[in-house]
């Protein structure tokens, strides 16, 4: 999910901040959802799998802005 950090600074990230742990879970949860969907192993409508992919994007958005915040 994050290029170019190791995860070290990411396992960091995920113990000081419980929003970050929580963003990160789910958006790993929706990561394997989306793409049992399109593999075809978990059955969703377009319209489901259309709303957990912006989930999962504004999901890492946040995500990102976190980690920037602490980085920065």
């Amino acid at each position: 999910m994050f290029e170019g950090q190791s995860q070290n600074e990411i396992d960091a990230m995920i113990k000081a901040s419980p929003e970050f742990r929580q963003l990160y879970h789910r958006h790993k949860d929706l990561d394997k959802q989306v793409l049992d969907a399109e593999l075809g192993v978990l059955p969703v409508d377009d319209t489901t799998l259309a709303q957990m992919k912006r989930e999962k994007l504004a999901a890492k958005d946040r995500l990102t802005r976190l980690y920037e915040s602490q980085h920065h």
